[in-house]
């Protein structure tokens, strides 16, 4: 599938780095709008599902929640925090081993895993406290 490198594309990319924080479509739209007002918020989300399969973004699919898009294409784990709901990256390392195992059953294959921790944050652990 060939796909054209529009303005619209590099303002969104743009976004998602910006941002940093894991955003989800609704906030890349939000700050996508302050500079391209007259965009759509369905060629914000199309053209970030667009970018996630092409491998430019990663998509980062949360139970119960929004997608979520990072800019960061290493493989790595995520912690979201029950408090505030952000969405973190974890200096793990990736556990490529786990990419191959063996589970068990014929006829599977895995091509790759996800980890999502859960729990408080820093911030929301300290107000907790306080």
């Amino acid at each position: 599938m060939q796909t054209r490198n529009t303005l619209q594309k590099d303002i969104i990319l743009r976004a998602v780095n910006k941002l940093r924080d894991h955003p989800t479509a609704d906030m890349v739209y939000e700050e996508v709008v302050r500079e391209y007002p007259r965009i759509s918020k369905a060629t914000v989300y199309r053209n970030l599902n667009q970018m996630a399969k092409l491998g430019q973004i990663h998509k980062v699919q949360i139970p119960n929640s929004a997608d979520r898009y990072d800019f960061n294409l290493e493989k790595h784990y995520h912690f979201r925090c029950r408090g505030c709901g952000k969405v973190f990256d974890m200096k793990l390392t990736y556990m490529e081993e786990l990419d191959d195992i063996d589970v068990g059953e014929p006829g599977f294959r895995i091509e790759s895993h996800s980890i999502l921790f859960e729990g408080l944050c820093p911030q929301c652990l300290k107000t907790a406290a306080s």
